[in-house]
Order: C-alpha cells, then structure tokens, then sequence
C-alpha cells in the first residue's frame, strides 16, 4: 500500500513535453460501476514519465478490499484522443485547465491480448483539489481501444 498523504502530488503528462502535477489522494464523486464503497484512492506512478500509473483505493475499514486499476495518461498512446467534456457533468465547479484526464487501462490476458484502454469512459480529475469523476462520453470512443 502507498505512503501517499494528502498534500503529496505526481506529475502527469497530459500533452508532448507537458504536464501537471495532480494531487496524489483522488476522492471519486461516486463509486466506479461495479467498486461500490471505493471512492478514496492513492494515484502512484509506475514509471518515471507521468504516463502509467496504478490507482489503489484506500478501503474505508478492515473488511474492504483493496482495488488496483491502472490508468493512462492518453497523450501518449492516443494523440488524436481530444474527448469533449461537459463540465455539468462534473459535479465540482470544473476549469477545463485544471483537469486532466486519465483512462483505465486493461491489461490483457496474453501476448495475444495485449493491453486496451477504455476512451468511451475516462476518469476526469481537478487537479486543485483531486476531485475526480469517471465521465461517459458522447460520441463513437472505443471502450477496448489497443495501447501500444
């Protein structure tokens, strides 16, 4: 588990050369579809270029399991990735240049299977405060887009 506090930051790309640092606590306004009760996680990179990170919920007690996503930065991988998102659909008071946004990515389960990123649901985050809010968007995003 991570030593991550409240207060601590990580950098995130979110353009070539660019990048941000994001609070490394996020609070989900709501649970992700099936994690209910995780709304508190840690953001912690898993390399040093603020692109791969691993998203670890911190449980509210004893009896909740801990859950691991990895995420994206899509800079990277889906350049052309430019998704719209309608700030009432945040339910923070959102300045698109305080957002960034990640994308959950699967793994695979072969070499066959390689890794895929959902970019029909990204995760936004306010990087004031790391609030943060998984979005569906308008529009023909794959769910299962390949990374690589």
């Amino acid at each position: 588990m991570s030593n991550a506090s409240a207060g601590t930051t990580v950098h995130v790309v979110v353009s070539p050369g660019n990048g941000v640092d994001v609070p490394s606590v996020l609070e989900l306004v709501e649970p992700l579809p099936g994690l209910p009760g995780h709304v508190r996680y840690v953001l912690e990179p898993l390399e040093d270029g603020g692109v791969l990170f691993a998203l670890r919920s911190l449980p509210s007690d004893d009896k909740d399991a801990p859950i691991r996503l990895f995420v994206v930065s899509p800079s990277v991988y889906f350049p052309d990735y430019s998704p719209t998102i309608d700030a009432d659909a945040l339910a923070w008071d959102a300045v698109a240049e305080s957002t960034v946004v990640l994308v959950v990515v699967h793994p695979g389960r072969s070499d066959q299977d390689g890794p895929t990123a959902n970019l029909l649901a990204p995760i936004v985050v306010d990087t004031r405060t790391g609030a943060a809010a998984q979005v569906v968007l308008d529009g023909d995003w794959p769910v299962r887009a390949p990374v690589g």
